[in-house]
């Protein structure tokens, strides 16, 4: 006993006080089907009423036959991760295309952010859980999660009569008695496959992210560098977000068109900032806008670059050529990055090394601009052609794409991660020494005591 030293005798005193939180009959957590079925409702309804408001506020209401609540339920399966089916009807005579590929990141970040408050409710207070108890837990969401969306599949199906448009279209429409239809319904084996997949994910980050989530006892080594990097990482993309709600309610409030802006807040504002961040990293889009029924509520410089048919490239250098204000997003990105390696940093164990913070916010911020790759994609498409002849100057066709050069993005992210990172490291040493020097005192002063 008298090898023994303050630090040794305080670590066996957490050890002991961990396996007495996770030991059975300690404050057990209760995570039965009731509340799995809460949080699965929970989430969807948060889900449906941004997805409600902001079609309200992009003008979907006036849907005619009764469509709105099936339109809002394609929007929600779009979130988390379905996959719409487009079809359409004019006749033999006419034909009509449409493909929409796009998810509306403002919903699903509202349902992501109560569905993951809900995983985490009933495993507070507690140190260890078994892997049994977790998968116990994860089996209850998914299955009532298959059957939201098996319902929500069936309610997301509808048609609509598409309008002639212009005075030529209508005259041919009613010489060949023409009446062009349009429909969708949800793609019923994608959307399980999905959605599931989107629930999954969303159970792992959040026991990955949150310092109250209890994990297996063979894991819990893992979490001194593997948590503070995924936290970080979250709080960045959640401060990007609520920069561009503030600019954009600013904007709204002193631009105008404050029901388009707020449509774009509820709807796909993730969408718009996390791409914003990429560009800021020096990351490279490739995309294209055509057609009257795409009319963006977007800033004016990307509409610009994105109709550009002779060079549609979205980066840093193609919107500062339009406004020399965009430059702010390599500015945002410099503050934003080392700030959150700091954060990570001061999470981090004070053994650690300035260049494993490097090496790991290089992955990390990698990880998550690969992410936003995958997920800010957009692809839409709508055509209709009568007798082989397409819209005939009616201004119902158009297309919208965006698609980032993924190698430039990831190869930017890395050495955006590994600076900032370093420096992060550095910034965080006097926070980390001083933690450590309190960590030492207590078992000193309990000695004494």
């Amino acid at each position: 006993m008298s090898g023994e030293t303050p630090t040794d005798r305080a670590g066996a005193q957490d050890a002991s006080h961990q396996q007495r939180r996770s030991a059975p009959g300690h404050q057990q957590a209760r995570h039965g089907w009731l509340e799995a079925l809460v949080t699965v409702l929970a989430g969807l309804l948060v889900m449906a009423v941004v997805a409600a408001l902001g079609l309200w506020a992009a003008d979907a209401s006036r849907l005619p036959g009764a469509a709105f609540p099936r339109v809002v339920a394609g929007v929600v399966v779009m979130a988390v991760g379905g996959s719409l089916r487009f079809s359409g009807d004019a006749g033999a005579l006419a034909e009509t295309r449409a493909e929409l590929s796009v998810i509306p990141l403002s919903v699903t970040l509202a349902g992501a952010l109560v569905i993951a408050a809900g995983i985490l409710r009933p495993l507070r207070h507690r140190a260890v859980a078994g892997a049994r108890e977790l998968a116990g837990w994860a089996g209850r969401l998914v299955i009532l999660w298959v059957l939201a969306l098996v319902g929500l599949s069936f309610l997301a199906r509808q048609t609509f009569a598409v309008p002639a448009g212009s005075e030529t279209l209508s005259d041919l429409g009613d010489l060949l008695d023409i009446s062009p239809t349009i429909g969708f319904e949800t793609d019923l084996p994608l959307t399980l496959v999905f959605g599931l997949l989107w629930l999954v994910g969303l159970f792992l980050l959040t026991l990955l992210v949150s310092r109250k989530a209890p994990l297996p006892a063979r894991l819990v080594r893992f979490q001194e560098t593997v948590r503070p990097a995924a936290f970080a990482m979250v709080v960045l993309l959640l401060v990007c977000v609520v920069l561009g709600a503030v600019i954009g309610l600013v904007s709204a409030a002193t631009q105008g068109g404050a029901a388009d802006k707020l449509a774009v807040i509820l709807l796909c504002l993730p969408n718009l900032t996390w791409l914003g961040l990429t560009i800021g990293l020096g990351a490279t889009w490739e995309g294209r806008v055509e057609g009257q029924p795409f009319e963006l509520p977007i800033p004016q410089a990307l509409d610009t670059v994105l109709r550009n048919a002779d060079d549609p490239t979205l980066n840093l250098r193609s919107l500062t050529e339009i406004d020399g204000r965009w430059w702010w997003l390599a500015v945002a990105a410099g503050i934003l990055v080392p700030a959150c390696a700091f954060l990570m940093a001061a999470r981090s164990p004070a053994r650690m090394r300035a260049w494993q913070h490097a090496v790991h916010m290089a992955v990390a911020l990698t990880l998550t601009v690969l992410t936003i790759c995958l997920v800010g994609r957009v692809s839409a498409h709508f055509a209709l052609s009568v007798l082989g002849i397409e819209d005939l100057g009616g201004g119902l066709s158009g297309e919208v794409s965006l698609r980032p050069q993924p190698w430039t993005a990831l190869g930017f992210a890395v050495l955006w991660g590994f600076i900032g990172g370093f420096l992060g490291a550095l910034l965080a040493r006097p926070v980390q020494r001083r933690g450590e020097i309190r960590a030492a005192g207590r078992p000193a002063a309990a000695h004494r005591a």
